[in-house]
């Protein structure tokens, strides 16, 4: 079975879920982000995908501290994404313990940097984060249509060492209707060397099956595990084979 990475999303400082990226339709699950994260590590998950969703919708870095705090108190390997806009930004997150920062808007705003990145860091530290609505990029805390398809946005990167993309279907997540698995096909099919997690309607462990088998190398799950629809009892007895960077 592919890797579980469990994703706690920040609003305030509060683990929350959006549905369909509107932050309008929000759901507050805890008031304490580390004890959750602390739970994720008990049951035997190795990673965390940490967002910023402030961040992300402002344009700056707001969540700095909660990530400092999860990285002293477990052992997570910690994906940040959410707000990172600069050199300086980047530079941050990782300093403040994260082991891959996750980019997104800066992507479609300032490409080249993102390659300066990529050169200096390696695609290990460095992934593209992609948000799509029907086949087109969004951008900004999922509020702006780039005006981009995510083939056309990961052509750019490709071939600049690019390692790894987290892409999440906006009309799947926090849906808990499945996971766009034809999208991460052909994704693989057009990048078959690229390490893809799959993002957005993980509702059961067989939607983890479909999407190994959609050539996925892990699927990131929120609402799932919140609502309880994946138990990670469950979860904890895997034995996965975590060979994401």
């Amino acid at each position: 079975m592919i890797p579980v990475i469990p994703a706690i999303d920040l609003v305030n400082g509060k683990v929350v879920r959006l549905s369909q990226g509107d932050f309008r339709q929000q759901t507050i699950y805890s008031d304490d982000p580390v004890s959750v994260a602390q739970q994720f590590e008990d049951a035997g998950l190795t990673r965390l995908h940490l967002v910023d969703l402030d961040g992300a919708k402002f344009g700056k870095v707001k969540q700095l501290a909660v990530l400092e705090q999860i990285v002293r108190a477990t052992n997570l390997r910690v994906d940040f994404s959410g707000g990172i806009k600069t050199s300086d930004d980047l530079q941050q997150v990782l300093d403040a313990g994260a082991a891959v920062a996750s980019i997104g808007s800066i992507a479609v705003e300032s490409p080249d940097l993102l390659v300066g990145w990529l050169e200096r860091f390696s695609g290990a530290r460095i992934w593209l984060g992609v948000d799509a609505l029907n086949g087109s990029v969004m951008v900004n805390g999922w509020q702006q249509n780039a005006g981009i398809s995510l083939f056309q946005l990961v052509d750019r990167f490709y071939a600049h060492g690019l390692e790894t993309i987290f892409c999440t279907s906006i009309e799947r997540d926090g849906m808990l209707l499945g996971p766009s698995t034809s999208m991460y096909r052909e994704i693989k099919k057009r990048y078959p060397d690229l390490v893809v997690i799959a993002s957005g309607g993980v509702a059961s462990l067989s939607d983890l099956s479909d999407l190994e088998s959609a050539g996925c190398s892990g699927a990131i799950v929120g609402k799932a595990f919140y609502e309880g629809s994946i138990s990670l009892a469950a979860v904890s007895k895997m034995n996965f084979g975590y060979g994401i960077n």
